[in-house]
Parts: C-alpha cells; sequence; structure tokens
C-alpha cells in the first residue's frame, strides 16, 4: 500500500502541471490553435506524456470544463447544506467568479472566451453544464420568491438570466480588457455591487397596506 503513495502523489502532479501548461496555452493561443506540442513544452515533458494522461486535446478541453463547473456546482452545495438566505447563495456564486479571477485566472480566462462565447465549442455534451447551472440557480430564486426575499412578478428562470448576464458581462469585461484585481478590497467592492443592483430590482417591495381612495385592506 505505501509503496504505491509516490507513483499516485506524482501521476497527480503530472496531471495538475498539464493541466496549468494547457489552461496557459489555450489562454494565449486560443483552443484551436494550442497544440499538444505547446502544451507539452509548457509543462516541460515530451509531448507523449500528454497523451498518456489525457488522451486528446479534446479531452484537455473537457477536464477545464469540469474542473470549472464542479468547483461552483461544489460552492452551490454548501450554501444548500446550510440553509443560507438569498444574498448569501448568489453572493457564492459571484465570490466563486472572483476568487477564482484572484487566484487562477487563466480558468477564468478560458471560461469567458473559450466557453461562455464561444460558440463552436459548445457541443450538446458540454451545454449540459450550462443547463444545470442554470437549474440550479433558477431553484435559488423560486425558493426566495417563496420565501418573500426576492419578488415574484419576474420569472425565476428571467431573474436567473438578469443575474447571470449581469456578472458574466463584468467578469468578461475585466478578462478582456485585462484587468486584474487590485486587492481583496476591490473584490469585495466589486462583489458588494453586483449584488446591490440585482437585488434593488429584484427584491420584495414592501407593499402598501391601503387599497385605493385610502381604505385599509
Amino acid at each position: 500500500m505505501h509503496r504505491s503513495e509516490p507513483s499516485n502523489n506524482a501521476k497527480k502532479q503530472r496531471e495538475a502541471t498539464i493541466f496549468e501548461a494547457a489552461c496557459q496555452v489555450i489562454r494565449d493561443k486560443g483552443f484551436h490553435h494550442a497544440r499538444i506540442t505547446d502544451i507539452a513544452q509548457e509543462a516541460g515533458i515530451s509531448y507523449g506524456l500528454v497523451y498518456h494522461y489525457f488522451g486528446s486535446k479534446a479531452h484537455l478541453y473537457d477536464a477545464i470544463l469540469e474542473e470549472w463547473w464542479n468547483g461552483l456546482f461544489n460552492a452551490l452545495e454548501e450554501t444548500d447544506r446550510q440553509s443560507a438566505p438569498v444574498e448569501t447563495k448568489l453572493s457564492a456564486i459571484v465570490h466563486y467568479f472572483f476568487d477564482l479571477y484572484d487566484q487562477r485566472p487563466n480558468l477564468v480566462h478560458i471560461f469567458v472566451t473559450e466557453i461562455s462565447r464561444a460558440s463552436a465549442n459548445l457541443t450538446p455534451a458540454r451545454l449540459k453544464f450550462f443547463k444545470i447551472f442554470f437549474d440550479k440557480t433558477e431553484k435559488i430564486m423560486a425558493g426566495a420568491q417563496e420565501t418573500n426575499e426576492l419578488r415574484s412578478d419576474i420569472k425565476a428562470r428571467y431573474l436567473t438570466y438578469i443575474f447571470f448576464g449581469a456578472l458574466e458581462s463584468f467578469v468578461s469585461t475585466m478578462v478582456l480588457e485585462n484587468q486584474p484585481l487590485k486587492g481583496p478590497a476591490q473584490k469585495e467592492r466589486i462583489v458588494s455591487g453586483l449584488l446591490e443592483v440585482f437585488l434593488n430590482g429584484a427584491r420584495e417591495k414592501e407593499r402598501s397596506r391601503k387599497q385605493p381612495g385610502g381604505r385599509d385592506r
């Protein structure tokens, strides 16, 4: 048992090295222009080892997608377990984007340029992740409508699209203009600003207790 541990650790380290090299090369050259030889050179290994660990460039790309989406879904599941209010749940989504933008910018860059805004790369199998994300976020919106945290005169699905549209547009602008985060304080201002703007429009308003004519209901 103990003898296999070093080789398993070495395997995981090699996979991580190839993965990060692929993120860098795909960010620099785009998915379609990135070559396995480029990734191998970035990782400092032979191109045969890239094929050995990931099989093909398409498999590497799918591994990047799964890394992105699984991390986001794990963040959502954590808030579900806590029975958190809607602001906390939406904050977890926004923080996921900007925490990664701060810590692993290549991954966020690929999400924007090669996933979210590159329909040619989105096969039906890859699009399923977007559907899962929208379904999970719509469930958050619908639950908040039931507890009167969010207004109910706008469909939960529409609130989902509005929320994601604002978040994705903001992140895309930073990525495309190559704007790094300037520290935790700026990150928190961005997160607070996005949530404030969305919730101010989506929050359930306190309704008047009087009917037309001034009579109490």
